[in-house]
C-alpha cells in the first residue's frame, strides 16, 4: 500500500473528488481526517463514510474559510493520530456571474472558501510537519481554470490562478523541510458540481465538444493522481501542475 500509515487531512471530503479522494487514501493504508462542511446531514454521512474504511479514519466539520476552525482540525488530527504526513486542499465553490455583475459578497465568499483557506491549511499543516520533521505532501486541487479563461466565473478563475503561484512558491519555501507541494487541475469531472451540465444533452454535447478525449472525467481519475503525489513514490516532484483534463486545455481553436 503506497500510503501504509500516512496520516492525512482532505478538505470537501463528502463527496465528488474530496470523497474519491479519500477513499482512495484510505484504500492505501492511510488515515484519514475526512472533513465536511457545516451542514445539516452532512455529519451522519460523513460517519458512515469513515466506518467503510479498513484504517483509523476522523470526521471532522469545519468552515475551511475560517483560521480558527483550520487549525482546531490540524490539532485534532494529531491528537488522534499523532501526527500529520499529507494535506489535500480541496474544497471549493464557484459561482456564475458576469464580471460587471459580481458582488463584494460574492468576491469575498470565493475567494475565502478556494484561496485563503488553502493558505491557512498548508501554513498549519506545513507548521506541524516541520515541527514532527521528515517531510511531507501538500496537494491543492486547482482547476484547467488556473491557466485557461472561464468568462463569467472571474472570482472562481483568480482564485484558482492564486492557487497557482501559492503553490510555486511554497514548493521553493518548504523545499528545505522536504515538503512538497503541487497542484491538480482537474477538467471537466463527473462531479456534483457539474450536476446541470451532465443532465442537460446541449450543454454536455458542447463540453464535450471541448475535450479532445470525448468523456468527462471520474472523480477516481483524479484521485489516482493523488495518491501519487502523496506516495513516497513521488518523492522528487515539487512545483508543478498535474492536468487531468482529457486534453481539454491543450485544444485547438477552431475557425
Amino acid at each position: 500500500m503506497k500510503l501504509k500509515d500516512k496520516v492525512a487531512i482532505i478538505t470537501g471530503a463528502t463527496s465528488g473528488i474530496g470523497k474519491a479522494i479519500a477513499d482512495r487514501f484510505a484504500s492505501e493504508g492511510a488515515h484519514v481526517v475526512v472533513n465536511y462542511r457545516p451542514k445539516p446531514g452532512n455529519s451522519e454521512k460523513a460517519s458512515q463514510q469513515i466506518a467503510s474504511y479498513s484504517t483509523r479514519a476522523l470526521a471532522f466539520e469545519a468552515d475551511v474559510s475560517e483560521r480558527a476552525s483550520i487549525e482546531k482540525m490540524v490539532a485534532a488530527a494529531v491528537s488522534e493520530f499523532g501526527r500529520l504526513d499529507i494535506v489535500v486542499n480541496n474544497a471549493g465553490i464557484e459561482i456564475e456571474r458576469p464580471f460587471l455583475e459580481v458582488s463584494d459578497e460574492e468576491w469575498h465568499k470565493v475567494m475565502a472558501l478556494n484561496f485563503y483557506g488553502p493558505f491557512v491549511l498548508s501554513q498549519a499543516g506545513a507548521r506541524q510537519m516541520v515541527s514532527q520533521g521528515g517531510g511531507g505532501k501538500i496537494i491543492n486541487i486547482s482547476s484547467v481554470h488556473e491557466d485557461i479563461p472561464f468568462p463569467n466565473y472571474t472570482p472562481y478563475c483568480a482564485s484558482k490562478g492564486g492557487i497557482r503561484m501559492l503553490m510555486r512558491n511554497l514548493a521553493v519555501e518548504l523545499a528545505r523541510y522536504k515538503i512538497s507541494v503541487n497542484n491538480i487541475a482537474p477538467g471537466a469531472i463527473a462531479t456534483p458540481i457539474n450536476q446541470q451540465v451532465l443532465e442537460d444533452p446541449q450543454k454536455t454535447a458542447n463540453a464535450l465538444e471541448e475535450i479532445p478525449w470525448g468523456r468527462f472525467g471520474r472523480p477516481e481519475e483524479v484521485a489516482s493522481v493523488a495518491a501519487f503525489l502523496a506516495s513516497d513514490e513521488a518523492e522528487y516532484v515539487t512545483g508543478s501542475t498535474y492536468y487531468i483534463d482529457g486534453g481539454l486545455t491543450q485544444q485547438v481553436t477552431k475557425y
